[in-house]
């Protein structure tokens, strides 16, 4: 039972690296769910502290991720309608058989979205797509860096109760 929790943990954590670029998979949470399989394992005795904290930041992580995107919006004067393409782009451009169609596609799926939302500003139209698009990024790398760390920390603890594991 403990080699089945701790490869689902380990499943968990590698789908929660992909979730932080893919908006349909909330990453760093399904990160930390691995995190908490594997202090399920009778082999790992339970650190509440690790798991208290990294529940603290995964909540602030999934808040922000909400938050980034639409304040970078926001600032370069953008609507509710530049967030959308932007996550729709994301999707498109995730699927589109072009090469980096997951940075592509928002930026174009936020200006799109700008354009309908106001089609005769273009000037605006691509400031707000920019700032969107910077938005989308820098909440993606947030959300990467800390799919990384609970990731390492996944291995660190399994390294250290390898014994028990395995």
């Amino acid at each position: 039972m403990d080699l089945l929790l701790l490869i689902i943990g380990l499943a968990l954590m590698v789908l929660g690296v992909f979730g932080s670029f893919l908006p349909v998979l909330p990453g760093p949470s399904l990160s930390w769910i691995g995190l908490v399989l594997l202090y399920f394992t009778n082999a790992v005795p339970v650190n509440y502290w690790i798991l208290a904290i990294t529940f603290l930041i995964t909540v602030l992580i999934s808040v922000l991720d909400y938050v980034i995107p639409a304040k970078g919006t926001k600032k370069f004067g953008g609507s509710s309608y530049g967030i959308w393409g932007t996550n729709i782009g994301l999707i498109v451009g995730i699927f589109a058989p072009i090469p980096f169609g997951f940075i592509i596609g928002p930026f174009v799926g936020a200006f799109i979205g700008e354009l309908i939302y106001d089609y005769k500003d273009h000037g605006r139209a691509f400031k707000a797509a920019t700032g969107s698009f910077i938005g989308f990024l820098a909440s993606s790398f947030m959300k990467f860096v800390i799919c990384m760390m609970y990731l390492g920390l996944f291995v660190w603890i399994v390294w250290d109760n390898k014994s028990g594991l395995f």
